[in-house]
């Protein structure tokens, strides 16, 4: 089954955010790093999805004239089979991403990246609804704590917790990286079934 990697939102935008909080993001980056050298690896295509919204102006972190629309500092340099900006939550809206994919016979989609809960969570859902079979990598996604109505804190490991039991046999196979990866196989025709 042909895969592709999804690398959602992995930009130094959020390093301009009040919530950023690099507690989680050694651990991060070195899952998300493993996966795109096992991806480059198997000849998988890697794809970088990154986010641009509101005002487009110098000081707005989210908007292409502030020049932090690009690559973390930090994850692993690698060319794009694709690259495509997006303004909504899910990837799959009004990027021409769902037609690329077409065209190149995907099947399976891995997904990785910023964050786990909001844009990672949500192309999940979109993907496995338009047909994609998902393999959603949560040790490569990164999230920050967030407060609830009621005064909860929830901490990036308990939203990654919810994540994985609404995500898990309604729409995605959750993974390790190593799993994704032997799932994902390679483009030598051998591929690795559960």
């Amino acid at each position: 089954m042909k895969t592709a990697l999804l690398l959602i939102d992995i930009q130094e935008s959020f390093r301009h955010r009040p919530y950023w909080d690099e507690t989680e993001l050694p651990a991060f980056l070195a899952r998300t790093n493993a996966l795109i050298d096992g991806a480059r690896s198997r000849g998988l295509p890697i794809v970088r999805i990154l986010h641009s919204d509101g005002p487009e102006q110098a000081d707005n972190a989210f908007a292409l004239a502030s020049g932090l629309v690009r690559p973390l500092q930090g994850l692993a340099d690698y060319a794009p089979a694709a690259e495509f900006i997006k303004h909504r939550h899910s990837a799959l809206v009004g990027t021409g991403l769902a037609v690329w994919l077409h065209q190149q016979g995907i099947q399976r989609l891995i997904i990785a990246g910023i964050r786990t809960e909001q844009c990672c969570e949500t192309t999940t859902r979109h993907a496995s609804d338009e047909g994609w079979e998902v393999d959603y990598v949560t040790e490569a996604t990164l999230t920050f704590a967030m407060r609830h109505a009621d005064g909860e804190l929830l901490s990036p490991a308990a939203l990654k917790l919810r994540t994985e039991t609404v995500l898990q046999d309604r729409f995605a196979e959750i993974c390790s990286v190593e799993r994704a990866l032997a799932r994902a196989g390679g483009d030598t025709g051998v591929h690795v079934r559960n």
